[in-house]
Parts: C-alpha cells; sequence; structure tokens
C-alpha cells in the first residue's frame, strides 16, 4: 500500500483512510473479482488459489467474493467461460480440405493456449485446476473433445481418435506451459507445428487399413 491513508497528504492534511467494504457499483466489482481469479487460478491452479488472494488481487475485502461467489468452487466455475473467439479459432481449424488438417488444428491449439490473456487464462486455469477439480476435468475434457470431434465424424472409432488427439495436444501444452521442458519451450510455434501436425493428421483423417 502507498503511503496515502498511513499518514499525511502532501499538503499536510490528514490523509484519507483506505476504503474498505463493498466497492461501488456490483458488476464492476463481480468483474474485477472473475478477472483477478482467472489470472490467479491461471498462475498458481486450483489448489495454491485463495479466495483471501483474490480478493487482494482484486482490491477487495474477502467477505465480497464470497457475496458473488458462494465458494472457491463456484469462482473457478464461473472463470472457466470459454471466450467466443477461442471456440471460433478451433471450430475454424476444420474448415476447409483435409490437406494439412493436422498443421491447421495444432497452430489453432496453441493460440490459444498460448495466446491473448482473455483466451489463454481461463484455458491454462481449467487445465492446471483439472489436475485437482473434477469440474474441471469436465470442462477440460469435453471442450477439447467436443472440438476435435468435428474433424472425426462418421467414424466408428471417432471418439476414441479424439481422445488420442486431444491428449497429445494437452500433453503438448503441460510440457511447454507448465513442466516447461527446455527443448519444448525453445521451439518455434511453427516448428512444433510442422513437426507435431503430420501425427494429429494421420489420426484425425487417416483411412484405416
Amino acid at each position: 500500500m502507498d503511503a496515502v491513508g498511513w499518514g499525511m497528504t502532501e499538503q499536510g492534511g490528514p490523509a484519507p483512510k483506505a476504503r474498505r467494504g463493498r466497492r461501488p457499483g456490483g458488476t464492476t466489482t463481480r468483474q474485477a473479482v472473475l478477472d483477478a481469479a482467472r489470472a490467479r487460478f491461471a498462475v498458481d491452479g486450483f489448489a495454491a488459489t485463495t479466495i483471501r488472494r483474490v480478493a487482494a488481487d482484486a482490491g477487495v475485502d474477502a467477505s465480497q467474493v464470497m457475496q458473488f461467489f458462494r465458494s472457491k468452487d463456484d469462482l473457478f466455475a464461473a472463470v472457466m467461460a470459454i471466450p467466443r473467439s477461442a471456440l471460433d479459432r478451433f471450430d475454424t481449424a476444420f474448415e476447409g480440405p483435409d490437406e494439412h488438417l493436422g498443421e491447421r488444428v495444432v497452430r489453432a491449439y496453441l493460440a490459444a493456449w498460448e495466446g491473448a490473456p482473455d483466451e489463454s487464462e481461463p484455458l491454462m486455469a481449467m487445465l492446471r485446476g483439472a489436475i485437482v477439480n473434477e469440474h474441471a476435468r469436465e470442462q477440460l475434457r469435453d471442450f477439447i473433445q467436443s472440438r476435435l470431434l468435428h474433424g472425426t465424424s462418421g467414424r466408428d472409432d471417432a471418439t476414441l481418435r479424439a481422445g488420442l488427439v486431444s491428449s497429445m495436444l494437452v500433453g503438448l501444452v503441460v510440457g511447454r506451459r507448465i513442466i516447461g521442458v527446455p527443448a519444448l519451450l525453445a521451439a518455434d510455434v511453427e516448428d512444433v507445428v510442422t513437426t507435431v501436425g503430420p501425427a494429429i493428421q494421420h489420426i484425425l483423417v487417416a483411412n484405416p487399413d
């Protein structure tokens, strides 16, 4: 906290005390809490994030967070809302011919998971939370598989193929963003795309024997 609120103003008068309690404007406060929680979950994961830390990040009291969200689980569920732009990015990867589909899918996923915070932070929060939270596991599984099923529809083994590809993509993101495997961190996005893309391509569109 800065000096204002602890001592005197520059003019010598009493400094105003720090304001506590409910911020004016419930909608504004709720959004501030959501923004703070999204960033905190993305960095620390579900287990290490606390209501008090989110409240401090948002500049509000912990009781205010609880007024909007009854528990940490409810707060986590609220920040899982995936932006429409991310859904569109994944869906458009399946537009066009099958040629280079694998590369388009890998590029779309990396762009979302490693791109702008409004897309990447909810996804990273979901991924970190999936380790310890069943709701997050369900959200992550449903989110990824529903996108990939577009590319395997009409096959008897569509769900298996989508599951295999989702495992590969999640593993790639975990290696780059959470574990920090040096070789993956150092790799250029396009190098990753051209290396992993053909494997994804084979699973999604190759004709069964």
